[in-house]
């Protein structure tokens, strides 16, 4: 069997703009990319990196961010390419978890599974597919068997070897199914980058079994416009990308037109000469960093292929066995989405995290010990409304109390003294807004969830006196 750069080496390939219209304008040479996209920067910045064009070799700035904020950092007795997450990084890992389970199984009805991570590689169906695909695999030898294991570098070994298994009907088609993946590649350790490349990560992944290409084509693209609009719901900045087959996109190039009318900008698309892996069409959600480079989040393919290998059939309405079109599709890495966060807060002018993901989202401070209970009974209530705050207890003067704050990227701040405590007006100082707006205790509620905006909440994991928190550097 040919291995994936034997396959690539056979494979000619093309790249394009498309605008709106349908429009194509060909990307061939350096100068023609920067005419092609110049009323688009951010889509000119990416054609500029996927070309090798993008000069900038600078370490990503969210390393440091993520240390200094107390996220992420380096396990020096694991394995390069492994992290250790301390109380907030792991909060905000839990949220976007539970973001990605939000659209997995509420918005998208998908079924949640689990699979194991170690597979016996000498499977026919496993070995078939991590040779055609990937070669970066970690090898675990099981003390007293002669057996060669592989740690799962995606989630379809199980899910594939379990829909074999399963009796589906053509009424259960489309069928989506779910499963929060730990997944690990041997990545080359010079390719390994904080956050952005890792070794050991995690995926939401949603698979859809569909009837045939074309009620696969119509999950692809309802599956596309669903992870355009999470894109767009992370306050990053991002392009939409397509790689497909030639004559597939051709034969389909009106309702790829409408995907591409769903956003606002022209897109990049890659034509093959035939077929790299599995799949006809494959989007990619592109999200650029601080130093222009950009990384692939989340991606939804149609696989004409892996159904074959793994026999995974369905019964038509007539009783016949045929086998299904799959759609793969994932929201992208919680951790590689960690990053495009870090890196994205640190264009801002302030940098700052999205309200939703700060794992403090409000400090207290009282200006003397006087307050201090005041300022615990008001955190409780704060509390109470799904609000993360902790209170500023430490001996220390209040400009320094809010430098701090500022420093940790804390969007809101309130500092209690005697006009709060008699008044109950608090004055909220708002990071993003560089201003104070004084708030009834009901009107500061209101004001936090509107920010909130409905996306996930999960109560702060330390201790709301920031006096008894660690400190993890």
């Amino acid at each position: 069997m040919l291995n994936r750069e034997q396959i690539n080496s056979k494979i000619s390939k093309r790249c394009i703009i498309v605008n709106k219209n349908g429009d194509e304008y060909p990307v061939d040479n350096p100068n023609q990319i920067k005419l092609v996209a110049k009323n688009y920067p951010l889509l000119n910045k990416f054609i500029l990196d996927e070309h090798g064009l993008n000069p900038n070799n600078s370490s990503p700035k969210s390393i440091q961010a993520m240390q200094k904020l107390e996220l992420v950092d380096y396990e020096s007795a694991s394995d390069s390419g492994h992290f250790r997450f301390y109380p907030k990084g792991n909060l905000i890992f839990d949220l976007i978890k539970s973001w990605a389970e939000e659209i997995a199984q509420n918005k998208l009805n998908a079924l949640k599974i689990e699979t194991p991570l170690i597979y016996d590689y000498n499977e026919p169906d496993i070995k078939e597919q991590v040779q055609s695909f990937h070669e970066n695999h970690y090898i675990v030898n099981a003390p007293g068997k002669d057996k060669e294991f592989i740690l799962r570098f995606a989630g379809d070994f199980g899910l594939f070897r379990m829909l074999k298994e399963a009796s589906l009907s053509y009424k259960a088609l489309p069928l989506r199914v779910y499963e929060f993946s730990k997944s690990f590649r041997y990545e080359k350790s010079g390719s390994l980058v904080g956050l952005k490349r890792l070794r050991g990560f995690s995926m939401p992944d949603i698979h859809s079994f569909t009837e045939d290409i074309s009620q696969g084509f119509s999950e692809y693209k309802e599956l596309y416009r669903n992870f355009y609009d999470l894109a767009k719901s992370m306050d990053v900045k991002f392009v939409p990308v397509f790689r497909a087959v030639e004559s597939f996109y051709y034969e389909n190039k009106a309702e790829i037109l409408e995907l591409i009318n769903y956003g606002d900008s022209p897109v990049y698309i890659e034509l093959l000469s035939e077929m790299k892996h599995y799949w006809a069409i494959k989007s990619e959600f592109q999200v650029i960093d601080f130093n222009n480079s950009f990384m692939q989040l989340s991606t939804v393919q149609l696989d004409i292929k892996d159904a074959k290998i793994y026999g995974i059939n369905y019964l038509d309405k007539a009783g016949i066995e045929k086998g299904c079109t799959i759609c793969h599709s994932s929201i992208g890495s919680i951790e590689r989405w960690m990053y495009a966060v870090l890196e994205n807060s640190l264009m801002k002018e302030k940098p700052m995290l999205p309200y939703w993901l700060s794992p403090i989202q409000l400090r207290i401070i009282p200006v003397s010990d006087l307050y201090l209970d005041e300022s615990l009974k008001l955190a409780e209530n704060l509390s109470k409304n799904n609000i993360r705050v902790d209170i500023d207890d430490r001996d220390e003067r209040v400009g320094r109390k809010i430098r701090i704050s500022e420093q940790a990227w804390i969007p809101h701040i309130l500092v209690i003294g005697e006009n709060e405590s008699s008044n109950k007006i608090y004055n909220l100082r708002s990071r993003d807004a560089n201003e104070i707006t004084s708030l009834k205790f009901d009107d500061l509620i209101s004001h936090l969830k509107i920010e909130q905006n409905n996306m996930p909440y999960i109560k702060l994991n330390l201790n709301k006196l920031l006096s008894k928190q660690p400190i993890f550097r």
